[in-house]
């Protein structure tokens, strides 16, 4: 009788079991487009601050991104901010421009890229560059999780 006992709890044993099994990370890729400065919240993000991934908002009724203490672990962080030529708004010209100097800022802090920790350039839009907005925003992120504090060197 014991014995039926046991093997009539298995199944339940297994389906508790199942609630402690951790689903694999998928890698995230962030491009140019993930965040742009039309994202509510990122113009209040400052160099050296870190910050959310855009999430709904029930109250905004859209996609914002909060500012994050890096001490608490954080989605992203800004490493700098580089200021794009005037001119008229070439979307793929602006792209070229903000991964490159993005990149020649990272290659600054970290020496070389890294892959535990890979950059995006977060961009003017047309609407924001009709109005006079030329910087460009670098952030990192990590692909697997979010970072633990500043990633800062």
């Amino acid at each position: 009788m014991a014995a039926t006992r046991r093997w009539s709890l298995l199944p339940a044993v297994a389906a508790l079991g199942t609630l402690f099994v951790v689903p694999p990370v998928q890698p995230v890729t962030k491009t140019e487009a993930f965040i742009t400065a039309e994202t509510t919240g990122i113009l209040l993000i400052e160099g050296g601050e870190c910050f959310s991934d855009p999430t709904y908002s029930q109250g905004a009724g859209e996609r914002i991104v909060v500012y994050t203490p890096c001490a608490g672990g954080a989605d992203n962080q800004s490493y700098g901010f580089t200021h794009a030529p005037d001119g008229p708004y070439d979307r793929a010209a602006l792209s070229a421009f903000a991964w490159r100097s993005c990149g020649e800022r990272y290659a600054e802090l970290w020496g070389r890229e890294r892959a535990d920790l890979p950059y995006y350039p977060i961009m003017p839009t047309a609407e924001t560059w009709a109005d006079g907005d030329r910087d460009v925003m670098c952030a990192v992120h990590r692909r697997t999780g979010r970072l633990t504090g500043s990633v800062l060197p």
